[in-house]
């Protein structure tokens, strides 16, 4: 399949968020949104009523993610306000997957779920076979701009030979410093990498303030490597 790309909402304009919307409409293949709740990780981001807003002009599917304690407090509301994935961390929902999992299919969404880095894939052992979308945290969660940990490589790689033994349909994304910086790194250090400039696109887009530069196609070798279907890319700031 063609790799897909997951634009973090979170690094958006927010005063700007109807224009950038228009552009990323014809671009992207899913839209990232990190819900954070200042428990489960320090920091806080976007929230259910934001889903809501931007669900009137998204034309691609919302992707929540949950950084929360209590998942179950959100995947309601989320339904209702338009989210197409939600995607609760594993380590959270260890007493009630299956409940949870169940919950979410009933109110229409696709299930994900998400793993930090230092869980090992066994951890989802018994529902894996349930989820939609498995996220790989390629950084520790709560905060942009950590480097990538190159320890996950495996892991992703562990999770796509799971899939293809099994016949598993869950689609593998990665979260987390996928950016230029991670592209140069793998590019020097793993083989077969490449990052000519001839198979990347760089949209510039001009006359909008603060908004970005997104990379919307890599070398097809780049996800050789990494072994995964969507990538959650960062916007990179240009100014105004």
């Amino acid at each position: 399949m063609e790799p897909m790309f997951n634009p973090s909402l979170m690094c958006m304009d927010l005063l700007d968020i109807k224009n950038q919307a228009e552009i990323l409409n014809e671009r992207c293949d899913l839209y990232h949104v990190d819900i954070m709740d200042g428990h489960f990780v320090k920091n806080i981001t976007l929230s259910p009523d934001f889903v809501k807003v931007f669900s009137t002009i998204a034309k691609k599917p919302i992707d929540c993610h949950l950084m929360v304690t209590d998942p179950d407090d959100y995947i309601e509301v989320l339904a209702e306000n338009g989210a197409g994935y939600i995607c609760p961390h594993a380590e959270t929902i260890n007493t009630d997957a299956f409940r949870i999992m169940n919950k979410i299919e009933a109110l229409g969404c696709k299930k994900g779920v998400v793993l930090n880095p230092a869980t090992p894939l066994s951890y989802i052992r018994e529902y894996i076979d349930r989820i939609d979308k498995l996220t790989i945290m390629t950084v520790d969660p709560g905060f942009a701009g950590q480097p990538f940990i190159k320890e996950m490589l495996g892991k992703i790689r562990e999770a796509k030979e799971l899939k293809e033994k099994y016949g598993y349909k869950f689609l593998i994304e990665i979260d987390g410093s996928c950016n230029q910086r991670t592209f140069k790194e793998l590019e020097k250090k793993y083989v077969g990498f490449s990052m000519a400039k001839t198979a990347r696109r760089i949209i510039r887009i001009p006359n909008v303030p603060y908004f970005c530069q997104i990379v919307l196609k890599v070398n097809f070798s780049f996800f050789n490597v990494l072994d995964c279907d969507i990538l959650i890319s960062p916007f990179f700031k240009v100014g105004s």
